[in-house]
C-alpha cells in the first residue's frame, strides 16, 4: 500500500498538533514555516495547558486529551513541563460564591476543591493572604516553556517519524496537489494550512468571508525568583472567572460580571484578566489583555501594563517583581461563538484555524479528533 503524503503550511502549536497527528498514522510529512523558527502566538504566552477553562463536556474531553499527548511527548523528548495545577483566588463574597457553585457543578467530573484561605496558602507561597477569603484548586493544569517546548517538538518529530521541515519558506499558492514558493514547488495527497492569522495571504477571500477576527494580548515577564523559589500553582484573580467559558456553570457569574463591569470598567474594556505561570528557571510570566479588530497598534501600551500589575499584587507577592520582558502576541479568534475553524477550500486541502487564546490547551485534542476521523474516510 502507497504510504500517504501531507504538506502541513505552519510550524506553530497546531501545525506540530496536525503533523503528530498524521505522523502517528504512517504519512510520510513536509512542513513549511515562514520563519526560521516558530514565533508567533505559540511562543508569545503563558505555557498554560489549561483544562479549567473549558466547560464540561467536549471541549474538556478535548483539553484532557490534548494535556495527556503533551505528557507523552514532553516525557519522550525530555521537554520541561511542571503539573502544578490552578489556584483562582477569592478576595470577595461574590468571587467565593462563584467558585463554590463551580465546584459544586463540577466536581464528578474534575479534580477540583474549594479551599480555605489557611489551605490556598499552603498550596502556594506567592499568595496575598491580606482578605482573602478562599480559593479554588484544580490538579489538572500543567505549564510548558513555549519559547523552548514548541521548537523541540518539531525537533521531536524529525528525529522520531522523519517529517521534513523547511524554515525561512513562504508558502504563496496553494493548488492541490502542489504548494508553491517562489520558483520551487513541492506536491503531496493532502495538504493543511495551519498558519494562524497568515492564511489570509494564501486564501484572502476566505479569510475575509470567515466570522473571524485577530486579537492582540499583552504579556509580560519578571526575572527569576531568587533562591530558586517557587510560586507553586499558576495563579489566577478573580477577572479570570469571566473569562473562561468553564465558569459559566457558576449560577451567580451574571451577578459578578455586573460588579466587574462596575468596578473594573477600564479592565474590561481592554479585555485584562490576571494571571500568573513560572518556568523551569523561576521566571514569571504575566498577563494578559485582549484587542479585537483586523489591525492592532504595532505598539504596546504602558497604562494597559501597568493595569496587569496593579490587579497582579491583590492576589500575588513575589520576591522579586522587576520586569525581564515585555511584548504582545497577535491570533485569530472566531466572532461567532465556534471553538474553531476547519474549512476544505478545494479537494486535498484544509485548514485548521481559529482556536483562539486556546491553541496550547486544545490544538493537540482537535487535531487527533480531527484526523483520527478523517482516516476513517481513506
Amino acid at each position: 500500500m502507497k504510504q500517504r503524503s501531507a504538506i502541513v503550511i505552519g510550524a506553530g502549536i497546531v501545525g506540530l498538533a496536525t503533523v503528530r497527528a498524521l505522523a502517528i498514522r504512517g504519512y510520510r510529512i513536509t512542513v513549511f514555516e515562514r520563519n526560521e523558527r516558530a514565533v508567533g502566538a505559540s511562543i508569545r504566552n503563558f505555557g498554560m495547558v489549561w483544562p479549567i477553562g473549558q466547560p464540561a463536556g467536549p471541549l474538556y474531553e478535548r483539553a484532557m486529551l490534548s494535556r495527556s499527548i503533551w505528557k507523552e511527548i514532553c516525557a519522550e523528548a525530555r521537554i520541561w513541563h511542571d503539573e502544578v495545577g490552578s489556584l483562582h483566588l477569592a478576595y470577595h463574597q461574590d468571587e467565593l460564591q462563584a467558585i463554590t457553585e463551580y465546584v459544586e457543578t463540577n466536581r464528578q467530573y474534575r479534580d477540583c476543591a474549594l479551599l480555605t484561605p489557611k489551605q490556598a496558602l499552603q498550596k502556594s507561597p506567592a499568595v496575598n493572604p491580606a482578605g482573602l477569603k478562599g480559593a479554588l484548586w484544580s490538579s489538572e493544569e500543567m505549564i510548558v516553556e513555549p519559547r523552548v517546548a514548541i521548537n523541540q517538538i518539531a525537533l521531536y518529530l524529525a528525529e522520531k517519524y522523519d517529517v521534513e521541515f523547511y524554515w525561512n519558506t513562504a508558502i504563496s499558492r496553494v493548488d492541490h496537489p502542489k504548494v508553491t514558493s517562489g520558483d520551487r514547488s513541492w506536491e503531496a495527497d493532502e495538504i493543511f494550512i495551519c498558519s494562524g492569522a497568515d492564511f489570509e495571504t494564501i486564501y484572502p477571500e476566505l479569510f475575509s468571508a470567515a466570522d473571524i477576527t485577530k486579537c492582540k494580548l499583552q504579556m509580560m515577564r519578571l526575572v527569576s525568583q531568587p533562591d530558586d523559589w517557587r510560586i507553586g500553582p499558576a495563579l489566577c484573580g478573580g477577572l479570570s472567572l469571566i473569562h473562561y467559558p468553564g465558569f459559566q456553570s457558576a449560577v451567580s457569574l451574571p451577578a459578578l460580571r455586573k460588579r466587574y463591569e462596575e468596578q473594573y470598567a477600564g479592565y474590561l474594556e481592554w479585555g485584562i484578566h490576571v494571571m500568573v505561570s513560572q518556568n523551569g528557571s523561576g521566571e514569571l510570566t504575566i498577563g494578559d489583555s485582549h484587542e479585537y479588530g483586523l489591525v492592532h497598534d504595532p505598539f504596546d501600551k504602558e497604562f494597559i501594563n501597568n493595569l496587569i500589575t496593579a490587579y497582579l499584587q491583590t492576589f500575588a507577592k513575589f520576591k522579586d517583581w522587576k520586569l525581564l520582558q515585555s511584548w504582545h502576541g497577535i491570533y485569530p479568534k472566531m466572532t461567532n461563538g465556534e471553538t474553531e475553524l476547519i474549512i476544505e477550500p478545494a479537494p486535498g486541502v484544509t485548514i485548521i484555524n481559529g482556536l483562539g487564546g486556546n491553541g496550547m490547551t486544545l490544538s493537540f485534542g482537535l487535531c487527533e479528533e480531527y484526523i483520527a476521523g478523517r482516516v476513517g474516510e481513506w
